[in-house]
């Protein structure tokens, strides 16, 4: 059976890295900002610009993925969700938003509208985060704080707060280091196993703005991405006989693209990046390698995590605004798909090559 391109355009769009992929059911109504699995369960969250805040039950057999819809709830006066987290125990979700605020959704719990109000910033909300150590939730806003949240108290107060120096971008925590990246070019590390303080303050290594960042699952480093088609590879504690450095990626002859989203894959400790250019990449930083370079599916890729067993991967295909609102086309599809992980995809091949610098 032969497939029509689609209309106006002289190949058919390829929507998915993968043909197998998940297309997942009810994605919502605009672009996604966020996607977090269930530590403890394959549970995916994804955070949107309608305000909503969605929840699937996925599953994988010999390959092939299905999601089913579970639940969903939203921030007030359905303002746009930037960012979600897990608890350490894959019962609560942590969302920040455009109205300002923290909010925590019980998954189990009885089904609500809007989530439930823990914390505020005095400007949107762009990143949050758990630290399971001290069960607090962490966020990032764009009035230049960082701020820590006990879900257990709702008085509305911090439990502490660090002014930093600028808009936070992104943050990412892995055990006891977290990360953040602001919007001077500026990256905090903080040991967070307990009381957070501050263990590294830097410049980025890229000249370009920060659009991502990931601590790396043994939590010695982290991988930041930049609007120009760069990822560094940064020790904050160095291990013998191994060096920071910088690879260029999503790039296509002279065009250069943003680094959506960077993600670990904590069996093997390699990664994936996805970018404005709609490929998904998977790398070995040990061994500065490329392990698979999926083809562009011609439409930006927003965001991607792996879920915990690191046999799933959730990406979504949506617009990202790296080309501002006149190349926003209406009608766009927003979807997030599945990948179903297999091995030899993701596993270091251990043969040192090296990475274009």
């Amino acid at each position: 059976k032969s497939t029509m391109s689609a209309f106006g355009s002289p190949q058919q769009q390829q929507s998915a890295i993968a043909p197998e992929d998940c297309n997942i059911p009810q994605p919502g109504g605009d672009g996604i900002s966020s996607l977090c699995w269930s530590p403890t369960a394959n549970y995916l969250v994804s955070s949107n610009w309608d305000g909503g805040v969605r929840c699937w039950e996925v599953a994988e057999q010999g390959g092939r993925v299905q999601a089913q819809a579970k639940a969903m709830t939203s921030h007030e006066g359905k303002a746009p969700v930037l960012s979600t987290a897990f608890s350490s125990d894959g019962s609560v979700v942590f969302s920040g938003g455009c109205d300002k605020a923290v909010r925590m959704w019980q998954l189990q719990g009885a089904p609500q509208e809007v989530a439930q109000q823990i914390g505020s910033h005095d400007a949107p909300v762009k990143a949050v985060g758990f630290l399971p150590n001290s069960n607090m939730v962490v966020s990032g806003g764009w009035d230049k704080k960082l701020k820590f949240w006990d879900p257990r108290q709702t008085t509305g107060q911090p439990a502490g707060a660090f002014e930093m120096s600028e808009r936070v971008h992104a943050l990412d925590i892995r055990g006891n280091c977290m990360v953040v990246a602001t919007a001077d070019r500026q990256i905090y590390a903080y040991d967070v196993s307990g009381q957070p303080r501050e263990v590294m303050r830097k410049d980025s290594p890229l000249k370009y703005q920060t659009r991502s960042i990931a601590a790396f699952p043994d939590q010695t480093g982290f991988a930041v991405g930049s609007i120009e088609g760069r990822v560094g590879i940064h020790y904050i504690q160095k291990p013998p006989g191994k060096e920071s450095f910088a690879f260029k990626c999503h790039r296509k002859v002279n065009d250069v693209f943003a680094v959506n989203d960077i993600c670990f894959q904590t069996q093997y400790g390699t990664f994936a990046t996805v970018g404005a250019d709609g490929v998904v990449s998977f790398w070995d930083k040990d061994n500065k390698q490329r392990l698979k370079g999926f083809e562009s599916i011609n439409r930006t890729i927003s965001c991607a995590r792996f879920n915990t067993p690191g046999n799933m991967f959730a990406y979504a295909s949506s617009y990202d605004w790296s080309k501002g609102a006149s190349a926003y086309a209406p009608g766009t599809p927003n979807e997030i798909f599945v990948h179903a992980v297999n091995e030899d995809e993701i596993k270091p091949k251990g043969k040192k090559t090296g990475l274009k610098r």
